[in-house]
């Protein structure tokens, strides 16, 4: 446990000194991707919205410009649950406890057939590190035992670790994306 808040604190500080600003083309190998997924029918993608020099995924809807992605939003109920609702990108935000932005209009849960995930470390196991709440492992134990949802973790390359400490409760990712291209 001590490991991983000190491997939270070191990448924090190196996202930030190390930031740099994505263009749409960073998200080129997803467009493969949501192909593969689509076939003519409407998927659902889970984004987030970009805090403490995360990759802004939100440079995303340049290339999804289609009426067959439905674009979700994380929302934060309660103390450790977490739901996805439907938001499109001039949609209004507003702050829940975390500090994070979560949508306004509070319409049913969906589940993302493709779930974009922020991270503040991985390894090449595709083993993530997040922020220590347990939100998206939480999630994704719950319901990836009854959907199949394709988890891409969004970074930058300087994030990656040799070997992340992993417990139980983690949840793998299928792919990482970073500037570098998409790692299965």
């Amino acid at each position: 446990m001590r490991e991983k808040i000190a491997i939270r604190k070191k990448a924090l500080i190196r996202r930030k000194n190390r930031y740099f600003e994505v263009s749409h083309q960073f998200f080129k190998p997803l467009a493969e991707l949501f192909r593969k997924q689509k076939r003519n029918k409407m998927i659902s993608l889970s984004l987030y919205y970009p805090t403490n020099y995360e990759v802004n995924v939100l440079k995303l809807f340049n290339l999804i410009k289609t009426k067959k992605i439905k674009t979700l939003l994380p929302a934060i109920k309660g103390k450790n649950k977490m739901n996805f609702i439907e938001w499109k990108l001039l949609d209004p935000l507003k702050i829940n406890n975390f500090g994070m932005l979560d949508p306004c209009l509070q319409t049913k849960s969906l589940i993302p057939d493709v779930m974009l995930v922020p991270l503040l470390a991985f390894d090449s196991q595709n083993n993530r590190l997040g922020y220590g709440k347990g939100f998206y492992d939480k999630y994704l134990s719950k319901f990836l035992k009854n959907k199949k949802t394709t988890t891409i973790g969004i970074a930058f390359s300087f994030q990656k670790y040799n070997k992340l400490p992993v417990s139980k409760s983690d949840i793998k990712l299928d792919y990482i994306l970073t500037e570098k291209g998409l790692q299965k």
